[in-house]
């Protein structure tokens, strides 16, 4: 393992996409079978996330999903990168988790975010309403750890939940979720795979304001970074096309839909305005060979001392999509990764 990846995890966060002319019961088996794959690579762990009210998107009932991940699954760790907090009580969070811990004990990860993951009208739809409160989420978070550590202080015994050991992660895309993760003593995974602009000093204050805790006593930092690993440079950009697509049209449309096919030349058919949008989101991001991979993800781990990457790809053919997981392990583990 080259110097700068030693001790270093590498794991997955698939967002189950539906393609163009796909269905939801295709995108839910494509899940399985890229989990079985990373899981054989060595990936460390999986993650699908809470979306709503998106066409593109199968993983909308996160700890269903799950389950089908680690039925399919034997050691790989599953879990939510991650769970909405506002959209749901947390004792059923506690419940869910509590009942997939019993399913696949000491393979559960629950990462827990405090944006709703859609829109107004959805999170009417979901019988929650957004809580204005700064403190509600974190009051939320140390809720579901009272459920989980059955402690009594909630007057209620989750069942299932009360025991269960999940382990429970701080998600973020800005400083809050930083200084929250410092202070509760949780390992902490930051967004950058599509928000990267605080990236650096959120770590920064994580890492800074961190509180040893019962379940950690160092921080313990992860970020997201988007891989297209193809045999050649161009048809890793062809692959990467087809997210590409899907970044532009909800940041000028705001209307989400299928993952389309790729389309050759797409960065060069954009105007200014699409190619500053693609630049400022896929910033964190590598695309290219085994090579260019892991050059931009060994200079990544550099630049930001993370302890474990979260590797990011929507790609529309199934098999290209498990290619360029198997590129992204051999550039870290070469030459324990298998094709």
């Amino acid at each position: 393992m080259p110097p700068m990846f030693a001790g270093m995890k590498l794991s997955f966060l698939d967002l189950v996409p539906v393609t163009e002319g796909g269905s939801v019961a295709q995108a839910l088996a494509n899940a399985a079978d890229l989990a079985r794959h990373a899981e054989t690579l060595g990936y460390q762990r999986y993650w699908v996330a809470e979306h709503h009210g998106m066409d593109g998107i199968a993983s909308a009932a996160t700890a269903v999903v799950i389950a089908h991940i680690g039925a399919a699954t034997s050691t790989i760790r599953v879990g939510a990168g991650g769970i909405m907090l506002p959209n749901s009580a947390p004792l059923q969070i506690a419940e869910q988790f509590g009942t997939l811990d019993a399913l696949f004990p000491g393979r559960i990860d629950l990462g827990l975010g405090r944006a709703p993951g859609s829109d107004q009208r959805v999170a009417r739809a979901l019988r929650r309403t957004l809580d204005s409160d700064p403190n509600g989420f974190p009051n939320d978070v140390v809720e579901l750890q009272s459920y989980f550590a059955d402690d009594g202080r909630t007057g209620i015994t989750a069942t299932p939940g009360a025991g269960a050991k999940p382990e429970m992660w701080i998600l973020g895309s800005s400083l809050f979720g930083a200084q929250l993760a410092a202070i509760l003593g949780l390992p902490y995974a930051f967004a950058s795979h599509f928000a990267p602009d605080a990236l650096d000093q959120a770590l920064d204050i994580y890492r800074r304001d961190f509180r040893p805790s019962a379940v950690l006593d160092k921080p313990y930092a992860m970020a997201g970074f988007n891989v297209f690993a193809a045999d050649t440079a161009e048809e890793a950009e062809l692959l990467a096309s087809s997210q590409a697509q899907s970044f532009v049209r909800l940041r000028t449309t705001g209307v989400p839909g299928r993952l389309p096919p790729p389309l050759p030349d797409y960065r060069a058919s954009l105007g200014t305005q699409g190619n500053a949008i693609l630049g400022q989101v896929l910033r964190c991001s590598a695309i290219g060979t085994r090579e260019t991979v892991a050059d931009g993800l060994a200079d990544f781990v550099r630049r930001t001392g993370v302890d474990e990457v979260m590797v990011a790809s929507s790609i529309f053919d199934p098999a290209a999509r498990r290619h360029s997981l198997a590129l992204t392990a051999r550039a870290v583990r070469q030459p324990e990764a298998v094709s």
